[in-house]
């Protein structure tokens, strides 16, 4: 994380903490994907999965359990646990539970160790990388190319030049590596829904957002209502934080990346109505362009 955003962070923590008048507490967030290609890494044909059982085990130095507890990823893959009190967490790990979703198979395997983010007085945040499932059988475009050796070919006679051929002045790039920020009132209009990733707009709030989200705006709100929020501190908040969730998944350049989105939203949520506010507000300077220019790239859809 740079160091202005942390230090943000930082900062709000402290706050919820003395308003809330809350004691200390450790938030642990991270994401589950489907490898396809069991190379345990993130590729294009990858993507989270949702509704799989993750358990974080913590033992002592002599190996001996000391706690444990199971969780189950959001639709976007993203799952969040709150500890109360101030728990030693360094020796912990996360890892995926047996099951299947969506074809990629959910096997115990090696966990991950839990990296520290933030810690400010008695309020920690720590950040799991990404852990895998993979499919029964691997696709086709994973297949590599087989290892015993090709047979000899005869050569081929020289091949006939032409004139080089230019490539087109400029050409554009893809939309998703361009800076891009639209503001949630872009993002209401029907001619841009081609646009929204991994999430539509009848998903509810309470399944993308999380169970703080679903106790306070209730089961039955949709994403397409949370944009239409307005003149109350946690309407507004819900607004720009879906706003700034859709701009996050729409361009790599957005200041705030998916997992950050959900991690600030359930922070405010805990916290005070003044925390709230300033959490929707840093929202929505970034579905502004944060003041440096940035503007809304989205090309209506045909």
């Amino acid at each position: 994380m740079d160091p202005l955003p942390r230090l943000l962070l930082a900062v709000f923590i402290v706050l919820a903490a003395s308003v809330s008048g809350t004691g200390g507490n450790a938030l642990v967030s991270g994401s589950v994907f489907c490898d396809h290609c069991r190379d345990g890494k993130i590729s294009m044909f990858d993507y989270p999965l949702g509704g799989i059982r993750v358990a974080l085990s913590c033992t002592d130095r002599d190996g001996r359990a000391t706690m444990s507890k199971e969780m189950t990823t959001n639709l976007l893959g993203w799952y969040t646990v709150m500890f109360e009190g101030t728990p030693d967490l360094t020796g912990c790990q996360v890892q995926v539970l047996a099951g299947q979703v969506g074809g990629c198979s959910a096997a115990p395997g090696p966990g991950r160790s839990l990296n520290l983010s933030t810690q400010f007085w008695d309020f920690s945040t720590y950040f799991v990388e990404s852990l895998f499932s993979s499919p029964d059988k691997l696709p086709s475009f994973c297949q590599q190319s087989s290892p015993n050796p090709s047979p000899p070919v005869t050569p081929l006679p020289p091949p006939v030049k032409f004139p080089p051929v230019l490539p087109p002045p400029n050409p554009p790039a893809f939309h998703f590596l361009e800076a891009s920020a639209c503001p949630y009132s872009i993002w209401m209009k029907p001619e841009y829904k081609c646009h929204w990733k991994l999430v539509n707009p009848d998903m509810k709030v309470a399944l993308v957002f999380g169970l703080a989200a679903a106790r306070k705006y209730g089961t039955d709100m949709t994403l397409s209502q949370a944009l239409q929020g307005r003149g109350e501190a946690f309407r507004t908040l819900l607004r720009e934080a879906t706003a700034a969730l859709l701009n996050s998944y729409d361009s790599i350049q957005f200041p705030y990346h998916p997992g950050r989105v959900f991690l600030e939203m359930n922070l405010a949520l805990a916290g005070s109505e003044r925390q709230v506010l300033h959490t929707a507000l840093r929202f929505m300077r970034a579905n502004f362009g944060n003041g440096r220019g940035v503007r809304c790239k989205l090309i209506a859809c045909k």
